[in-house]
């Protein structure tokens, strides 16, 4: 059965919002030659430098591998340069070169003026109140993972459509 647009909850809104900030953010990087994965590894360094690509894949839950081809391309575009992690010959840390801390900058008037569009016509209230309740649906989200993980997967699929 297909869905109708008038059919659709909250987790296709959720998905579509969602489709279209990351839409209107790409388009808006683009002219700087960041693309959104590569944004992605940049702004978890500029909150702390020196993480290992491990590391990193995992805050960006993705694969390892995938995260050394991401992490390959952004340092081939002179973002970020690996360094040896003290006690660890085997581990290289990840840290932010001058340029791309002076890319940072304007990434964030991007991202911010991005999130002003998007909250574009909700008073202060309402956008504190937004950001509580899709914290909560994250939380319920992410317990809803665990759940899974610990438990052998025995819910139908009629049970779990949003």
């Amino acid at each position: 059965m297909i869905i109708h647009d008038s059919q659709r909850g909250t987790g296709f809104l959720l998905t579509d919002c969602a489709r279209l900030l990351r839409k209107l953010i790409d388009r808006r990087l683009q002219p700087l030659g960041l693309s959104r994965a590569q944004w992605s590894v940049l702004a978890i360094l500029s909150s702390q430098e020196g993480l290992s690509q491990s590391e990193i894949s995992t805050r960006l839950e993705i694969e390892k591998s995938t995260a050394g081809r991401l992490i390959d391309q952004v340092e081939k575009s002179g973002w970020i340069e690996r360094r040896p992690i003290a006690g660890d010959r085997r581990a290289w840390g990840i840290h932010l070169t001058d340029r791309a801390r002076q890319l940072l900058a304007q990434v964030e008037t991007v991202i911010l003026g991005s999130r002003t569009e998007m909250l574009h016509g909700l008073s202060t209230e309402q956008q504190r109140y937004l950001a509580e309740i899709l914290q909560t649906v994250k939380s319920s989200l992410s317990a809803a993972i665990e759940l899974d993980r610990s438990e052998p997967h025995t819910r139908r699929a009629e049970d779990t459509i949003a």
